[in-house]
């Protein structure tokens, strides 16, 4: 299995998969507005996530915008 490193704690995931996969993996809702993710420090457009890959090794940041007051 593949091992990365997911918000800076090293994970393994079953395969290579999708950033859309990889966010259903770990219980993320994908948004248009208030979510980005970066591999190896480049933020991926979101037209992207369906077909780049995380692959092993790969350092993976997904950050989301959270509300409040």
């Amino acid at each position: 299995m593949p091992r990365i490193v997911l918000n800076g704690e090293e994970r393994e995931i079953p395969r290579e998969m999708t950033i859309m996969e990889l966010l259903e993996e770990i219980g993320v809702k994908f948004r248009e507005v208030g979510l980005a993710v970066a591999i190896n420090e480049e933020v991926v457009p979101k037209s992207e996530y369906t077909t780049r890959k995380v692959r092993e090794g790969d350092k993976v940041e997904v950050v989301q915008l959270v509300g409040g007051g």
